[in-house]
């Protein structure tokens, strides 16, 4: 059994980018210790699109391969809400009919959102100028909005050499930081994790 997943992001007609975009979700994954058991990961560049080839590869299944879908939440999670739920009120996806619960899951509320979980990587990879108290210590990441996130980080990281910008910054955030911390401060994540893991 292969697990196939269509993950939002990495830019349009970039080929650069893509490869970092792999190469950081594979180092990502491996860290998790999921050797055996890494994703082909499917960059799916915008929302839309992203959702779009998911929703035909689920129109087609196959015994062999499950696919599922990660996208940024964008927004916060209403309590109670399934991932399925919130896309639906967000962004006006409704669940494929051959999709089940666990195959849609979310950054919340960015992919960003993971990178602050572990602040030791951000230091190292931005230098001596990364300014930390720009970053509050938020007791639930997932509950902090999209704007501030981004905002954050442009702020610590605004005498820096490298500046935080999503594209080849992000990924190379994305394969430094550990998922231990992440999936300890962001529950959508450990939801993936623990899903990728059986």
């Amino acid at each position: 059994m292969s697990v196939i997943i269509y993950i939002e992001g990495g830019g349009d007609n970039d080929h650069n980018l893509e490869r970092l975009f792999r190469r950081a979700w594979a180092t990502f994954f491996v860290a998790a210790g999921l050797q055996g058991h890494r994703p082909r990961v499917v960059r799916g560049g915008g929302r839309d699109r992203t959702f779009n080839l998911f929703a035909k590869e689920i129109k087609r299944p196959k015994s062999n391969r499950v696919p599922l879908l990660l996208v940024d939440s964008e927004n916060p999670v209403a309590a109670g809400h399934s991932v399925w739920q919130h896309l639906q009120a967000n962004d006006n996806w409704n669940q494929p009919l051959n999709a089940r619960d666990d195959q849609a899951f979310m950054m919340v509320q960015l992919m960003e959102t993971w990178f602050l979980a572990d602040l030791s990587s951000l230091k190292r990879y931005f230098g001596a100028e990364f300014r930390e108290n720009a970053l509050k210590q938020w007791p639930q990441l997932e509950d902090v909005s999209k704007a501030t996130v981004l905002d954050a980080l442009e702020r610590a990281t605004a005498n820096c050499a490298t500046r935080y910008a999503k594209g080849k910054v992000s990924f190379e955030l994305l394969a430094l930081v550990d998922p231990a911390f992440v999936e300890a401060a962001c529950p959508h994540a450990k939801a993936l994790l623990d899903r990728l893991r059986t």
